[in-house]
């Protein structure tokens, strides 16, 4: 039973070691690109679950610790959103609405992640961190469509967030088995993988262009 739970031990650390790797590359690539690395709404429920989840129902240890990392990394993201976001999506809003939309989505989502830590007596926030992982990655494939490049984004990125979220669903198919967040793991990294395939391919291009560039 010990060498069970040491498993699991060693898959919620790997979960959050390669979530902040993911995190600190995003904001890296940030500041050198001049952009944002996160889309609007996962950086709203994001910073919302670890608020909620490092001081509202502290999480234990150590995953408390990981969720306050996460948390400082997530408000740097966000601070890159405000900071670039405006510059990029100015042909779709005006400055008010910029920050109006940003400041009503982050309540909606605090108030979202609430209601279903609530609803579903979930005080570890599994449910709504299972769901909206998957939302995110559904949503890092629309940032770099709609973008077309690799502006705050790489292979490391998306291969450190799949990994992440393998090891994730790893150990709660292992120790928590639920219907419900099996199949919501199996589909996040559906579309990790589907990610990491469209930025390889960017990446290739990219890269080919470069060297007949030099040719």
């Amino acid at each position: 039973m010990k060498n069970g739970w040491d498993l699991l031990l060693i898959l919620q650390i790997g979960t959050g070691l390669f979530w902040i790797m993911t995190y600190i590359l995003i904001i890296k690539l940030g500041f050198r690109d001049k952009t944002y690395g996160m889309p609007m709404v996962a950086i709203c429920a994001n910073i919302s679950w670890e608020f909620i989840f490092s001081f509202i129902y502290p999480s234990s240890y150590p995953q408390n610790i990981i969720n306050i990392v996460w948390f400082v990394l997530d408000v740097i993201i966000m601070l890159q959103y405000l900071i670039y976001g405006l510059r990029e999506l100015k042909k779709y809003t005006q400055v008010k609405g910029f920050y109006s939309y940003f400041f009503i989505t982050l309540c909606i989502s605090f108030l979202i992640i609430i209601a279903i830590t609530v609803e579903f007596n979930d005080f570890e926030g599994k449910y709504a961190a299972f769901s909206q992982n998957l939302m995110m990655s559904g949503l890092f494939i629309a940032l770099l469509s709609r973008r077309g490049n690799l502006r705050g984004q790489s292979i490391y990125i998306a291969i450190f967030k799949m990994i992440g979220s393998l090891f994730a669903a790893i150990a709660f198919f292992m120790y928590f088995r639920s219907y419900l967040i099996t199949i919501v793991s199996i589909a996040t990294l559906i579309y990790d993988w589907i990610y990491v395939v469209l930025v390889c391919k960017l990446h290739n291009k990219r890269t080919k262009k470069v060297i007949n560039y030099s040719i």
